[in-house]
């Protein structure tokens, strides 16, 4: 009834605050809009909280706040549904390759202002791609954050190198620059650094540090296509960068992944790798004619998940249970690219919120997202991190205490819904109010 009782009172709020311009006619243009604009939008909220939940949760059996559950992904694109069409009728969809992955290899070259790219069968293998491209092998060691996609730190492994563990930064879920230094031994060879759940890695600090120790950067944008990093575009910044179009990603092909970077010589020795008479791990002609379409709208959906991820922030910054990513957002209309002077823009494959159970009434993490869930709402846990992997496997460089958090606390939403409209994101917001409301006053 908690979350019930706040609705009410958001209501009874509204009308007081009409009642006020009501009442004081020569209150200034400028504050009646924002007072009419915030009881408007409150009013909204109070009147759809009433007609989909009655404030019951429907974990218990009451009504979800989105009954339709989390929208599908892929979405359906008619440009997709075009491009099938024409690859069947001219037969190339069956070939090794051909035009649809040359014109990828052109477009991905151009938006990342690289030389080279190599497609691949996926963002996992293009990671140890750029490790075999580097000369990464026995003996050497690669700095990674304690929390990351579990198989970055495969990679490492599978090129016979040793990962070696730092500390997020707590506000962006990304490998925190401030240790890096103190991480690096005479066995240091690289650094794979990950943009994540929303979060930006400070690119531009980490490569002068690079530079000046003599270390190569391999930028695992898998999460970001698109965002905007220190001017440039995720996966732009490092000797080499990887992108990943797996089934869930923002361009999906149901599996593939990309090799970006100017090196010459890192691109042969990836070429020479992958030959054994034929491509062994390759992006279908198929794929890549699916992907263009998806490459050339990007930058207008990006936007409009930023403005989505806004809102729904805005709306739930009152729930002390979830700490949000520090993430980079555009003003509404706004864009970003280097001609258009930003510095940066956050891509949401994932948004992140840290939870806090002592918000809660200790109410375990897995038992709140069951019940988010049952809202129609797509939260689910983030990754395990390596926090726990063995000294045999890895070092560890300080202490591991955020990563450690991350791995127990991390709540992400997945990105479908963030191009969806405003009032369905409205209520992803109502459904996390409605329960961290209801299971505080439990």
């Amino acid at each position: 009834m908690a979350w019930w009782c706040a609705r009410v009172r958001l209501g009874l709020i509204s009308f007081c605050w009409l009642f006020v311009l009501w009442a004081f006619p020569s209150i200034t243009n400028d504050m009646a809009g924002r007072l009419a604009g915030r009881c408007l939008s409150n009013a909204r909220r109070w009147r759809v909280t009433i007609k989909t939940s009655q404030g019951k949760l429907a974990f218990h059996g009451g009504d979800p706040v989105l009954p339709e559950g989390p929208p599908s992904w892929p979405a359906t694109d008619p440009r997709i549904e075009a491009v099938l069409a024409d690859v069947y009728a001219d037969g190339s969809w069956g070939r090794y390759e051909g035009i649809h992955s040359q014109r990828l290899i052109e477009s991905l070259s151009e938006l990342h202002a690289v030389e080279h790219v190599s497609l691949c069968a996926s963002g996992t293998i293009a990671v140890e791609l750029a490790l075999r491209g580097m000369q990464v092998a026995t003996g050497d060691e690669v700095i990674l954050a304690g929390y990351d996609f579990p198989g970055n730190f495969r990679a490492v492994e599978h090129v016979g190198a040793r990962p070696v563990l730092v500390d997020i930064d707590p506000a962006r879920w990304c490998l925190n620059v401030e240790l890096l230094e103190q991480a690096i031994s005479p066995q240091t060879r690289a650094v794979l650094v990950s943009h994540l759940h929303g979060g930006l890695a400070p690119m531009k600090q980490i490569m002068e540090l690079a530079r000046q120790r003599g270390l190569q950067v391999v930028e695992d944008a898998c999460q970001a296509p698109g965002a905007m990093v220190d001017g440039q575009m995720a996966g732009s910044h490092g000797d080499v960068g990887v992108l990943s179009f797996g089934g869930s990603k923002l361009l999906t092909a149901g599996r593939g992944g990309a090799v970006l970077t100017s090196q010459v010589e890192v691109h042969q020795r990836i070429k020479v790798f992958c030959e054994r008479g034929n491509h062994a791990f390759p992006l279908s002609e198929l794929q890549a004619a699916v992907l263009y379409p998806q490459l050339q709208g990007l930058a207008v959906a990006n936007r409009l998940r930023c403005q989505r991820v806004s809102g729904l922030l805005g709306r739930t910054q009152h729930l002390t249970a979830l700490r949000p990513v520090q993430s980079s957002l555009l003003a509404e209309g706004g864009e970003a690219s280097e001609a258009s002077g930003a510095s940066a823009m956050s891509s949401f494959y994932k948004l992140a919120w840290s939870y806090d159970l002592n918000q809660v009434a200790n109410v375990p993490r897995d038992q709140f997202l069951a019940t988010v869930q049952a809202e129609g709402v797509a939260l689910d846990a983030g990754f395990r991190g390596f926090v726990k992997r063995s000294a045999r496997r890895c070092r560890v460089a300080g202490q591991l205490t955020e990563s450690a958090r991350a791995a127990e606390a991390t709540v992400i939403l997945h990105h479908p819904v963030l191009i969806e409209s405003v009032e369905t994101v409205d209520r992803v917001a109502m459904a996390l109010e409605k329960v961290v409301l209801e299971l505080s006053s439990s």
